[in-house]
């Protein structure tokens, strides 16, 4: 991970934690019911999720309490902006722009000696069957301050009151209370506290339970697409819904996308864009063995493409060069047919969004369609980093620096 670190592509805009905000935090785990870190410092992102705990706990959902229950953390201001690396759900980044949102000042103000846990809750206590992912509608965002800290202002007022009546101002006891208050959580009285809970609608959505569901319920049908084969094969059983289910790599999938206006490709404009050239060169890497060069010199440089080009099998080098020679074909004849000559996970990967869907319903695509045929690294690396990542490590190291070159010549 060096290169990407390097490089700023690495979790570069994760928060550093340390101090009294480690003991915060730790306050928030075991509010919602998970045990405290043992690091001393560590790092987190805008939901307050962070990877050095997760590797500690070895689990990377570690703040959810079971699939249908994720929580975030809150302890401090500057989370604002900043990216949600590991979201369980492609709505969690939006959820967490709208808390900050509605409630950006409060926020500021009581993370000055405090800590928000918050709770996602979606009105689903566990999931039993995969398309109860289809329950997703409002998420009630509910928020928790730590030491009850709400409760603890609200008990101040009271003694504030209890003080003021008849002779309390001279008793010791009512003193006694009101300083034991003070030392312990400050001066509440002018402390803007409240967070009442908000509510987000969910549209089309992915989330990672049940090994991975995309959820397309805005469109001419509901479709819902399944990452894992078990789950696809309990899914199809289901008789009580009237949904489209599908596994990720059946073909019949990108069919019924075409059909359903959700993407489209268009061959003659593809080839023309940087789009395609690194889907290109991407396929030749795939394809490269022994070679003489670096593999980064033989994607960069033309000259030591077109060389290594024809040092492959015919039947690859028509592989890599299938979308050209099907285009080419065409210009004599209009026989041809994508599925003789295009390579099909090439294919594949120059569909893109459908232009009339709004941006929103767009990223969740383009994510959809990079699952479905990761072959371009720089839309890889947007819409899926931790799937890059994963994949990333096992590259030649010269491929690696093609790919980090790739990545920041075009951010």
């Amino acid at each position: 991970m060096q290169k990407l670190i390097e490089a700023n592509l690495y979790r570069s805009e994760l928060i550093p934690v340390s101090g009294k905000l480690v003991d915060r935090y730790n306050k928030c785990l075991t509010k919602l019911g998970f045990t405290p870190t043992k690091l001393k410092s560590f790092l987190i992102d805008g939901i307050g999720w962070s990877p050095e705990i997760a590797e500690e706990k070895q689990n990377l959902n570690y703040l959810n309490n079971g699939e249908a229950n994720p929580h975030g953390i809150i302890i401090t201001p500057l989370q604002k902006g900043k990216p949600v690396y590991f979201p369980f759900h492609t709505f969690d980044r939006e959820m967490i722009k709208y808390i900050f949102k509605m409630y950006g000042d409060k926020i500021k103000d009581i993370t000055r000696d405090s800590a928000i846990c918050i709770d996602f809750d979606q009105k689903i206590d566990a999931f039993y069957e995969p398309l109860d992912v289809l329950k997703y509608d409002t998420i009630h965002i509910n928020f928790h301050l730590m030491n009850n800290l709400y409760h603890q202002q609200q008990e101040q007022f009271q003694l504030i009151e209890k003080f003021k009546h008849d002779y309390n101002f001279i008793n010791e006891d009512v003193h006694a209370e009101l300083l034991k208050s003070a030392k312990e959580y400050g001066d509440l009285r002018q402390r803007d506290l409240e967070l009442p809970a908000i509510d987000f609608k969910v549209s089309s959505f992915y989330t990672r339970a049940f090994g991975g569901v995309y959820v397309l319920r805005d469109f001419i049908s509901p479709i819902v697409i399944f990452e894992d084969r078990k789950w696809h094969k309990e899914a199809i059983k289901d008789t009580n819904h009237e949904v489209l289910i599908y596994h990720i790599h059946q073909k019949e999938l990108m069919v019924k996308l075409r059909e359903h206006i959700i993407i489209e490709y268009n061959l003659e404009k593809a080839v023309k864009t940087d789009r395609y050239e690194r889907i290109k060169k991407y396929e030749m890497s795939l394809q490269l063995k022994k070679t003489e060069h670096p593999i980064n010199d033989i994607l960069s440089n033309p000259i030591l493409f077109k060389s290594y080009l024809n040092k492959l099998d015919i039947d690859t080098r028509k592989k890599v060069m299938s979308v050209e020679r099907y285009l080419e074909k065409l210009e004599t004849s209009n026989q041809f047919k994508i599925s003789d000559i295009v390579e099909p996970k090439m294919f594949d990967a120059l569909h893109r969004p459908h232009s009339s869907l709004e941006p929103k319903h767009q990223d969740l695509i383009w994510k959809l369609l990079v699952n479905i045929a990761p072959k371009d690294v720089l839309y890889w690396y947007w819409y899926d980093k931790e799937d890059f990542y994963k994949n990333y490590e096992g590259w030649d190291d010269s491929l690696k620096t093609w790919v980090v070159e790739t990545i920041s010549n075009n951010i």
